[in-house]
């Protein structure tokens, strides 16, 4: 059962038939070793308590049992714990950093159903533990360990960090005029972590939907779905904010619609952001990380911006790391992933929230004629494929392309002038990811049938 719960970048589980208390005991201590035996090899940076690790939780009605039992097993290895207790998975990033230790785990499922739970991990500084950086010594430790006494226990600490958060974050803000918005909470995380932070701010009225944090979810906290967008549009329509903001259900993802409640694609909303960024005196010329499914658009903006361009690897691991090595102020997924040079290269929601907002709040146009220019070309979005020999359809496509300028920074990318595409392995499944982007509408319908002869018809994902 271990081998099924941990992916790529975290561990995730259906509960309790997958992912139990006895597991997260496993789990707890072998992170907890995988810590120690990293700061014995000097890996990593220095911190001031590196015999600590952090622990938050979500609000899923299991979280409270598998941190209780997660937090035992940190403390078998003679680790000490700091309990921060419910938060967004952004406010454990900012914590490790605040508290400078050894790392962190956040108990959370993110934008799955009600019935998944699951572990993120965090190294010093907050960087993601992911399978190419231990998170596979991780599993194989958990794999060895049975639960039971170790004649062992670190300390126990519960601390309050939401004063600093919310600090923190109102430093991203920056409102020039009064600003209306409806948030959807989507009965997730963001239902705690908004008032916490925009409360009483007398330049910012916040309408709010689904914040109640009850273990229930009225649509599926997955803002990437058009059709959870369903509630928030018709709330913007009938309250004609400036915009609306949709969170997933940890808080680290947020989709905008402006103010009709049109939905803006992330890296179309990361083009916005770019701009408002470059603009500052202080980010002249600096960089921004975007992962290669992005828009031309997006680059196309950097540059008339005057900044830098740095086209990524898919992943949190890789656009935090190309941040950290070109110092780049801003980074961004296509998934609705937001990164800040100035929040350790972490991504988060809330500050998306408050850049979005001190952008807007500077402009007279409002969201949708700012974001009208940017949509001039025509894209898929991401289809999947099922494929049996990954490798063999890859092969296929280099090939019949081979006239096109191909690379292979993440699976295949083909540039043809007019248009182009990128073919991806999933990390975890038998299939292909596909994105197209066009001039216009009738050469992508062409193009994905050109691409359907050789990859089949899209499938759902699993």
């Amino acid at each position: 059962m271990i081998e099924r719960i941990f992916k790529a970048y975290d561990i995730r589980g259906t509960c309790p038939d997958m992912l139990n208390e006895d597991a997260a005991w496993k789990i707890g201590y072998a992170t907890a070793l995988f810590f120690q035996r990293s700061r014995n090899n000097s890996f990593g940076p220095k911190v001031k308590l590196p015999d600590t690790v952090l622990v938050g939780r979500d609000m899923r009605p299991h979280s409270p049992a598998l941190a209780a039992a997660l937090i035992e097993g940190i403390r078998a290895s003679r680790t000490n714990v700091i309990d921060v207790g419910m938060v967004d998975t952004p406010f454990l990033s900012f914590a490790i950093n605040h508290v400078d230790c050894a790392g962190g785990i956040q108990v959370t499922a993110s934008h799955n159903s009600i019935h998944w739970n699951g572990f993120n991990i965090s190294g010093a500084q907050a960087r993601l533990i992911g399978s190419a950086t231990g998170l596979e010594d991780i599993k194989r430790i958990t794999n060895t360990l049975r639960v039971g006494k170790t004649g062992q226990q670190g300390s126990l600490q519960q601390l309050d960090l939401w004063s600093a958060y919310r600090k923190h974050v109102l430093q991203f803000l920056d409102l020039k005029r009064k600003m209306r918005v409806v948030v959807d909470g989507s009965n997730g995380m963001a239902g705690w972590m908004i008032p916490a932070i925009f409360d009483g701010l007398p330049q910012l009225q916040i309408i709010p939907l689904l914040f109640e944090t009850a273990g229930v979810f009225v649509h599926e906290p997955n803002p990437l779905v058009d059709a959870n967008l369903a509630m928030l549009r018709q709330k913007v329509i009938a309250d004609t904010p400036d915009l609306g903001a949709c969170f997933d259900g940890d808080a680290d993802v947020c989709v905008f619609l402006d103010e009709k409640g049109q939905a803006i694609r992330s890296d179309l909303m990361a083009a916005l952001i770019s701009k408002d960024l470059l603009a500052q005196p202080a980010n002249k010329g600096k960089t921004i990380v975007f992962d290669l499914r992005a828009s031309r658009v997006l680059s196309e903006e950097i540059s008339k911006a005057g900044g830098v361009s740095h086209r990524e690897r898919v992943g949190p691991a890789s656009i935090r790391k190309a941040m950290a090595d070109t110092h780049a102020i801003f980074g961004a997924e296509s998934s609705g992933h937001y990164y800040f040079g100035e929040n350790y290269s972490a991504d988060s929601g809330a500050i998306a929230f408050a850049r979005v907002l001190s952008m807007l709040s500077a402009q007279t146009m409002p969201l949708s004629g700012l974001a009208k220019p940017l949509f001039r070309y025509a894209q898929s979005g991401e289809l999947s494929f099922a494929a049996d020999d990954k490798d063999a359809r890859m092969r296929d496509l280099a090939d019949k392309y081979r006239k096109a300028h191909i690379d292979y920074l993440d699976g295949i990318s083909v540039d043809c002038g007019d248009y182009w595409f990128n073919v991806r392995k999933s990390n975890t499944q038998p299939l292909l990811r596909l994105n197209v982007e066009c001039r216009d509408e009738h050469k992508l319908q062409e193009k994905l049938q050109e691409l359907k002869a050789i990859l089949g018809e899209p499938v759902a994902d699993h």
